[in-house]
This record gives structure tokens, C-alpha cells and sequence, in this order.
């Protein structure tokens, strides 16, 4: 596959110009990612492009190691006085090669499900490439972290419709691959996506 790094700036950079005509209304959308609207999800993804693992256990500390508190303040800190300004702040890390401490795969992973967290509720149509979806997923689905991704398909056997991969035994999920990775990691909205006798399970664990 091509460098992360690379896949990431573009994907970033898709993302920024799918944004820049958006209405203000549209920037209070609520997106796929619960309690988070639109302009929220942009901040953070510009909170994460511009942390560094220094920056991000001194900020936790200063958190009282809060997450919560910790990520709040990273949101506010990037959303800006207006969306122009959340916008430029992020299109301005669209190349940026920083994270805070984690594998690189799930840096992938932020840029391809929160893209679609925004987009989906906004009806943008995007062509994610195949290959960093298939890597993400198969990141996610041996992991619990932040989205307990492993614990909620355990159980079930998952196949996409539009590509040559399966995981799992147990009662089928099928559908469209980036849709089985936004239902694996809580998008309860793309089980619409999907068909089979475990969709109301998985349905269920979002």
C-alpha cells in the first residue's frame, strides 16, 4: 500500500474540499460520531493531525488525566470563533505527520471513519480507496481500543459485498466494507447498510 502518511494527506485534503462550501447550518449537523455535530469531528480531527505524544501526556496531566476534560479542551481549542476558522485550521494540518501515541494505522483509521461521520449526514458522496479501508478494518476488528470494535462483532461472521473479505463465525452480517467498519465501530446508521440474521445484533451493541 502507498506510506500511510501519504493516503492520510490526501484523504484529508478531499475532506477540507468537500467542506469548503458548507453552510453554517450544515457545520451544526449532527454527524455519526454521538454528541459530536459536524464542526466538532473537524476540530478534532485537527486536535489529533497537530498532537504530538509529548503534548499529548502533558495536556492529559494538565487534564487531571481527564480524557473527557482533556479532549473538550482540544476541541474548543480548534473549532475556532467561526467554521472559516475551523476550517483553515484544519486545512492547514492536512500534511502533517504528528499523532498522539498509537499505532499508525488507527491515525488511517481517524481520517476514513470520521470522514464519513461527516459526510454521511451532509449526503457528500466520497470513493474512500479500497485498500485503506481493508487495512483499517482488519486493524479494528482484533481491537477494543476507543471503539470496542472486537467485543461488538464478536459472535458474528461479517463479508463485504463489494470486496473479497470475511471475518468472524457466528450469524451473518453482509454489506458494503466501509459500512461493516462504521457499524463495527458504533455508526449504528450504517446497519442500514446491511443484510442478515445479525444486523439487529450488531445493531443492538452500537
Amino acid at each position: 500500500m502507498t506510506d500511510i502518511w501519504t493516503t492520510i494527506a490526501a484523504e484529508r485534503g478531499a475532506l477540507a474540499d468537500d467542506l469548503t462550501a458548507l453552510t453554517p447550518a450544515q457545520w451544526d449537523t449532527p454527524s455519526l460520531c454521538a454528541k459530536w455535530t459536524v464542526r466538532d469531528v473537524v476540530a478534532h480531527l485537527s486536535a489529533t493531525a497537530s498532537m504530538t505524544p509529548v503534548k499529548f501526556f502533558a495536556g492529559m496531566a494538565r487534564a487531571g488525566f481527564s480524557f473527557s476534560k482533556f479532549s473538550r479542551g482540544q476541541l474548543d481549542k480548534h473549532r475556532g470563533p467561526d467554521p472559516a476558522a475551523t476550517l483553515a485550521d484544519f486545512r492547514g494540518l492536512v500534511r502533517s505527520t504528528s499523532a498522539p501515541p498509537g499505532p499508525k494505522v488507527s491515525w488511517l483509521g481517524e481520517i476514513v471513519i470520521h470522514g464519513a461521520d461527516i459526510r454521511r449526514p451532509l449526503g457528500i458522496p466520497h470513493t474512500y480507496p479500497p485498500e485503506a479501508v481493508r487495512q483499517v478494518i482488519d486493524f479494528y476488528k482484533g481491537s477494543n481500543m476507543l471503539s470496542g470494535a472486537k467485543t461488538r462483532i464478536a459472535g458474528l461472521s461479517l463479508r463485504a459485498t463489494d470486496d473479497d473479505w470475511q471475518h468472524g463465525q457466528g450469524e451473518p452480517v453482509e454489506g458494503p466494507l466501509l459500512s461493516l467498519l462504521l457499524a463495527m465501530t458504533g455508526r449504528a446508521a450504517a446497519c442500514d447498510d446491511l443484510t442478515g440474521p445479525g444486523v439487529a445484533t450488531l445493531r443492538n451493541r452500537c
